[in-house]
């Protein structure tokens, strides 16, 4: 039982080092290329697994053969546009001028049903408010709206500024993250005057977030929010 438990935490390892090595798309949407690497590694990784009498090298080698492969064709396709083509196609519009493109939904074998459920994903809920859309070669759909649906920029309402970065985590169960400080220009001091102000102690925070303007939001460790 050891030892399938050491042939197990081994090949763990491996796979996640080999995923991580695809890069961070391989954790998202997938290009055919990387599905197809992803599902070959995950079958080979288990032979050793049900096999106790399979060699540990007889998973482990493939797999990192496999990876090698992936990224010797990324890099080939990054420098061969054909290539890229070939390997992962090409975006389709599927709607333009905000009509449906019956031709690229039946060369894709897209349905009414599967088109409705990636306009939906895009907070979009009648085909009459899309302006344009494109299946891109993950097979996502990225939308823009008519302009009359779409929601107003700053620049659209006369605002010449717009808020700021979203606020980031700056203490966490008690916990103070001082390069999370750093990083939007805060200091020790302010947030010693913050906890100071709201009569609170680190260790007493469960979550506090705050902005580079100072802005700052606490939930203390009663789950009330101040």
């Amino acid at each position: 039982m050891s030892i399938v438990l050491i042939r197990s935490a081994i090949l763990y390892f491996v796979v996640i080092f080999s995923v991580r090595l695809m890069g961070k798309r391989q954790l998202g949407e997938l290009q055919p290329s990387e599905l197809v690497i992803t599902i070959l590694v995950s079958n080979i990784a288990t032979l050793p697994l049900e096999d106790s009498n399979i060699p540990l090298t007889v998973g482990i080698t493939p797999i990192i053969a496999l990876v090698c492969l992936e990224v010797i064709m990324s890099l080939v396709t990054l420098k061969f546009p054909r290539v890229r083509c070939i390997i992962s196609g090409r975006p389709k519009i599927i709607i333009s001028e905000g009509k449906i493109d019956r031709q690229v939904m039946k060369d894709l074998r897209y349905s009414i049903d599967d088109l409705m459920t990636a306009l939906r994903a895009n907070g979009v809920f009648s085909v009459e408010d899309v302006q344009y859309a494109v299946v891109e070669t993950t097979g996502s759909i990225s939308v823009l709206k008519k302009p009359q649906f779409d929601t107003p920029t700053c620049s659209d309402i006369g605002l010449s500024k717009c808020g700021s970065d979203p606020q980031q985590i700056v203490i966490t169960d008690g916990k103070v993250l001082d390069k999370a400080l750093q990083k939007l220009g805060l200091t020790s001091d302010w947030l010693k005057n913050v906890l100071t102000a709201e009569k609170l102690r680190p260790k007493e925070v469960f979550l506090m977030t705050a902005d580079s303007d100072g802005q700052y939001n606490i939930v203390d460790k009663k789950e009330q929010k101040i």
